[in-house]
C-alpha cells in the first residue's frame, strides 16, 4: 500500500474549512484541480505491495499447507488485529466514544497499525469525512454512488485519498507521537511481522501475519461496501447503512452499522443485549482494570426509538 503523503494540503483532496464564524470571511484559493475521474483511478504501481501480500497469502498457503497450527495462528491474529481496528481506529480515534490515557492511546494506534491500514490519523480523518458526507457525492467510499468495487477496495488503491487530512483531526494531530506514527506507519507493521517470524518461522510470517492481514483488510472493507448494501434498517438515516449480524460476528460488532450511523457517539454498536458486540465487551473488561474509561452508551431515547416506541415530548414547566 502507498506510504502516507506529507501533511501539506493536496490539490487533489477536498479541504473542509468547517463552519465560518459570523463576521469573518474565509478566502479559499481556486487552483486548477485534476479531474475526479483521474485521481480516482487505481494507482497500480503504488498498489504492488497490497497485491503482493495477497499473492503471498494464497501462494504460501498452497506451499506450506493448512494445519491446525496454521488455523490457530490465523484465527488468533485475526481476532487480535480486528480488536485494535474496531476499538482503536474506529471507536477511539475516529469517534472518541471512550477515553484513555496518552500512553494507552499510543498503544491503540500502534497495534491498530500492525494491520497494514495506514496511520491512525489517516484512518480517522477519512472516516470522519465519510460520516460527514455518507452516501453523498463527497463520500470517500459510497457503495450507493460508486459501486461495490470502489467502495470495497478501489478507493484505497486510488491516488485521491492518499493524504492524511490533518485539518480534519486537530484533536489528534496535537500529539507528536501520533503524527510520527502516522508518518512512519510501516514501523509497527515491520516489527509485528518480525515478531511472528522470530516466534514461529515461515509459518508465523505466513499464518500469523500475511493471511490474517488479507482477512483483516477485507473484513474492514466489507463494512464500507456490504454494510451499505445488505442488511436491515432499524433507524431512518440519510444514508444506506444497514445492520448485518453476519458482519457483526466477523467484525467483532461493527456490523450493526445502521445503529452506528444513527448514533455514532456510542462505544456500544450492538445497542441491545441480543446484538453481539465483542469489541464492546473487551473494552468493558479493559475499563474494569482502568485501561479505558467514560465508555459511552446509547441513551434511553435512542433505544426507545429503536424499539419503535413513540416518544412524547416533555412539556416546559
Amino acid at each position: 500500500m502507498t506510504i502516507v503523503a506529507p501533511v501539506r494540503a493536496s490539490l487533489s483532496s477536498p479541504v473542509d474549512v468547517g463552519p465560518v464564524p459570523i463576521g469573518r470571511a474565509v478566502e479559499v484559493a481556486s487552483p486548477s484541480v485534476a479531474p475526479v475521474e483521474e485521481v480516482d483511478r487505481i494507482d497500480w504501481s503504488a498498489s504492488i505491495p497490497f497485491l503482493l501480500v495477497h499473492l503471498a497469502a494464497i501462494g504460501g498457503t498452497f506451499a506450506l499447507g493448512l494445519s491446525w497450527r496454521a488455523v490457530a495462528y490465523t484465527a488468533s491474529a485475526y481476532v487480535f488485529g480486528m480488536f485494535w481496528v474496531t476499538a482503536g481506529y474506529h471507536r477511539y480515534f475516529s469517534h472518541k466514544t471512550f477515553k484513555t490515557s496518552r500512553a494507552m492511546q499510543f498503544v491503540f494506534a500502534f497495534f491498530a497499525q500492525t494491520t497494514i491500514q495506514k496511520g491512525a490519523l489517516w484512518w480517522a480523518a477519512h472516516h470522519r469525512h465519510h460520516h460527514r458526507h455518507s452516501d453523498k457525492e463527497a463520500d470517500v467510499h459510497s457503495m450507493k454512488l460508486k459501486g461495490f468495487f470502489y467502495s470495497h477496495v478501489g478507493w484505497i488503491l486510488s491516488r485521491r485519498w492518499n493524504r492524511t487530512e490533518i485539518e480534519r483531526i486537530p484533536d489528534l494531530a496535537k500529539y507528536p507521537e501520533l503524527v510520527w506514527l502516522d508518518r512512519y506507519h510501516v514501523v509497527p507493521v515491520v516489527l509485528y511481522a518480525l515478531v511472528w517470524t522470530l516466534a514461529a518461522g515461515w509459518h508465523g510470517l505466513l499464518f500469523g501475519f500475511a493471511v490474517p492481514s488479507v482477512l483483516l483488510w477485507h473484513g474492514t472493507f466489507a463494512i464500507n461496501s456490504l454494510a451499505h448494501w445488505r442488511g436491515s434498517r432499524r433507524f431512518k438515516t440519510v444514508d444506506e447503512s444497514k445492520n448485518n449480524p453476519i458482519l457483526a460476528l466477523i467484525m467483532l460488532g461493527e456490523g450493526w452499522h445502521n445503529n452506528h450511523h444513527f448514533y455514532c457517539k456510542s462505544t456500544r454498536q450492538g445497542f441491545y443485549w441480543w446484538e453481539l458486540d465483542i469489541t464492546y465487551y473487551i473494552l468493558r473488561a479493559m475499563a474494569v482494570v482502568g485501561l479505558v474509561h467514560d465508555i459511552h452508551e446509547p441513551p434511553p431515547h435512542v433505544l426507545a426509538l429503536g424499539r419503535g416506541e413513540k416518544l412524547t415530548p416533555k412539556r416546559d414547566r
